[in-house]
């Protein structure tokens, strides 16, 4: 009797925790979301798809970059893997927009993810001949990650709605960095513990199988039959010159990518480099993820869309405080704390310009058809502020050493203010026209 009294507690106990959690979420009870703001069953289906790439990446392309480190102990060719990269994103995302209007964004999407296998099992296939061939694999990252995005940022915007896309959008950042925290620590704890670089091999291909099954998965999500097949791209300028709003919210995106072109590559470097192990990266890779999920969550429960300018004001001087401390010495301490604070502000910023970007994608004309074009403009003019910011740190700081290099990233952390003034706050300028 006690022993069964026990079971019941616990199973109780239990119960009243998943209820509790669920409840947070506001999945539990109906009366915790009002109904537009609830996500739909294809919505839940991309945030799993996205899950199973970003475990897959998080382990392989946090590591990428400090594998070819580790080869070649020069910072050079991973700023020209990295531009190589961010100059094909832009067409191949324009060809992904017109393979989404003749076909479906579903096609451009899988199409993504099993080019994006295929590239990380040539890496396993290579091995150590990558350093050799880095251009070429660097071509062939760019035309997979750029049909991936075309597909994957097409289907944020037809899941969601203006009622709940700032929510998606943040519960899309938990998922996508709680997916990310196992990847980083499992990866370091295998790389650490084999000899040479295999260890780096056997992640990638276990990166392999993860993608694999994202593309399997992606099947769960519907094609949906259009009529509107025409692609519009060669229209945009027109449309930018009749938008104004809009095109100083392309511009935002510029400035954007000349922060975010060197924190893609060059934060695991500066790790390695004060902590001089694999396994230390990633156990710190889970922990500034944790605190990307815990803003994430944060944004989910209370942001509000009327208060863009202050959220970037906010990231904004965050990041540049964080990247002040890297002026004054670069050191384990100096790095940990510019990339905590980076892990709590950047998500608050990108965050908040996606969800304005989408809305403003409704004062389009055409009333939403032109959301495919909208996307690949975002991403030519984000690439173009990554290019450029990597091509400056490159000329002036060539490697780790070098006085120009926390010089560049305070800079371009500063330049981000930039973004308060490109943003019109005021409710009547996204409303649909």
């Amino acid at each position: 009797m006690t022993v069964n009294r026990g079971m019941q507690q616990m199973a109780g106990t239990s119960t009243s925790l998943s209820t509790r959690l669920r409840s947070m979420w506001g999945f539990a009870k109906k009366e915790q979301l009002p109904p537009e703001r609830r996500l739909s069953k294809d919505a839940v289906t991309a945030l799993i798809i996205h899950s199973c790439f970003q475990f897959g990446a998080s382990m392989s392309g946090l590591f990428l970059n400090l594998y070819l480190w580790r080869l070649t102990q020069d910072l050079t060719v991973n700023g020209i893997y990295n531009i190589v990269v961010f100059l094909l994103t832009p067409p191949t995302f324009a060809l992904g927009g017109w393979l989404s209007k003749r076909r479906d964004r579903m096609v451009t999407y899988r199409l993504g993810i099993v080019l994006i296998a295929l590239f990380y099992l040539m890496v396993v296939i290579a091995q150590e001949q990558v350093a050799q061939y880095y251009i070429m694999f660097a071509i062939f990252n760019g035309i997979a990650a750029g049909l991936y995005w075309t597909g994957y940022l097409v289907i944020q915007y037809d899941v969601s709605t203006d009622a709940n896309r700032i929510r998606f959008l943040a519960i899309n950042m938990v998922v996508f960095n709680s997916a990310g925290l196992a990847g980083p620590a499992l990866a370091g704890f295998i790389i650490q513990r084999s000899e040479g670089l295999q260890g780096y091999i056997f992640i990638f291909m276990l990166a392999f199988i993860m993608f694999v099954i994202a593309a399997i998965v992606s099947f769960r999500i519907p094609m949906v039959r259009s009529h509107h097949k025409a692609y519009y791209l060669k229209f945009m300028g027109l449309v930018m010159s009749k938008n104004r709003q809009w095109l100083k919210a392309l511009y935002s995106f510029l400035v954007l990518g000349l922060f975010q072109g060197i924190m893609l590559f060059l934060p695991n470097i500066m790790l390695f480099q004060t902590v001089g192990r694999e396994d230390w990266v990633g156990y710190l890779g889970v922990f500034f993820s944790s605190l990307t999920v815990a803003t994430g969550y944060v944004i989910s429960r209370m942001a509000q869309k009327e208060h863009v300018r202050k959220y970037v004001m906010l990231s904004t001087t965050g990041v540049v405080i964080g990247s002040a401390l890297l002026l004054v010495q670069m050191e384990f301490w100096s790095v940990a704390v510019f990339m905590i604070l980076f892990s709590i502000c950047n998500p608050l910023a990108v965050n908040t310009l996606t969800s304005y970007y989408y809305r403003l994608i409704g004062t389009l004309p055409l009333k939403g058809q032109l959301r495919v074009e909208s996307v690949v403009m975002r991403e030519l003019f984000l690439n173009v502020g990554r290019v450029v910011s990597i091509t400056l740190l490159i000329w002036l700081a060539a490697d780790l050493e070098s006085a120009w290099m926390p010089i560049v990233l305070f800079t371009m952390a500063g330049l981000q203010y930039v973004l308060v003034l490109l943003i019109k706050e005021k409710q009547e300028a996204v409303k649909e026209s």
